[in-house]
């Protein structure tokens, strides 16, 4: 009967030092871990961002791929005269344009602190840097920005990791809560829609009228690259004529049967949160919403909550 019992408590200890020692083990790694949410700060893959200098706001993509911060720049100007080798003119004075997706319009100064090798899928190239302040969210961080042609780039502005760097997390993953209806801004009509959220519907959908294609045929397809203009309205009867180029055409199947369209690109979204997308062109006189959002904008951004 004793020894029983000894081998009871003997069992009991052991079962004890084990619990014991898991629980510490587990404080330990909680310990050890990083506590990113007490002092890092979450950005998106992609946000709304200002450069103080320029006085401009501009949709960038957060990239962590990149070591440093990247401006859209063009009519590079060296004070003075530009030196043979780019590094000779480290300490001058550079005037540049800028300009971000809204097509607004900076020159600006800068002194050049130094010049930056990049690596890409072209090649390499050497770019001037200039010091910045950019901001997020009311939050400005002076860094080192590297000037480059970005006309061609859906992004005018492109965050590496200098800005990053002990101050924010990226959460590629983030997205918001929209409803079945919302108002949507287009950057390049200046208007605001009264939108209709359509999970049912691939593409984004805009009224237009009075289409003009530049030297156009009667080939869609062949047209496919051009500039086309047409005029927009949106509920309040406010109208907008817009040029843009066409992308491609798109087949859209429903219950009057079928129908080609143009598809154009155009900075689609909540007021300050536009991004690029494309849409199709449709003359929507007769539907109550201007503007309808497809899955194409939605997906990777947004969860449509209906009761909203």
């Amino acid at each position: 009967m004793i020894r029983m019992l000894t081998l009871s408590m003997l069992t009991l200890r052991m079962s004890s030092l084990k619990a014991l020692t898991k629980a510490l083990t587990l404080v330990a790694l909680f310990l050890l871990a990083p506590a990113y949410g007490d002092d890092k700060a979450v950005i998106g893959q992609t946000a709304m961002m200002t450069v103080d200098e320029a006085g401009l706001v501009y949709q960038a993509r957060i990239d962590t791929g990149a070591g440093n911060t990247s401006l859209h720049a063009f009519d590079l100007e060296i004070q003075g005269g530009s030196a043979k080798k780019m590094a000779d003119n480290v300490g001058k004075t550079i005037w540049f344009t800028t300009e971000n997706a809204a097509g607004e319009r900076k020159r600006l100064s800068a002194k050049i602190v130094k010049t930056s090798t990049v690596s890409n899928s072209q090649g390499t190239e050497t770019r001037y840097m200039v010091e910045m302040h950019v901001g997020f969210a009311g939050e400005t961080r002076k860094v080192k920005v590297n000037l480059r042609d970005r006309g061609h780039m859906d992004y005018k502005l492109l965050i590496g990791r200098n800005w990053l760097k002990g101050k924010y997390v990226v959460d590629v993953s983030e997205k918001r809560v929209i409803g079945a209806r919302a108002p949507i801004s287009i950057l390049e009509t200046g208007l605001l829609f009264d939108t209709r959220i359509d999970t049912g519907a691939v593409e984004n959908s805009l009224h237009a009228v009075d289409l003009k294609v530049e030297n156009g045929v009667e080939d869609m397809e062949q047209n496919v690259g051009k500039m086309l203009a047409f005029t927009t309205e949106n509920e309040k009867g406010e109208t907008k004529r817009v040029h843009a180029r066409i992308v491609e055409t798109s087949l859209i199947r429903n219950a009057q049967g079928s129908e080609v369209r143009y598809m154009v690109e155009l900075n689609v979204g909540e007021p300050g949160r536009e991004y690029k997308v494309k849409v199709n062109l449709r003359d929507r006189t007769k539907m109550t919403n201007k503007l309808l959002i497809g899955r194409n904008w939605l997906q990777g951004h947004y969860l449509v909550d209906v009761a909203k």
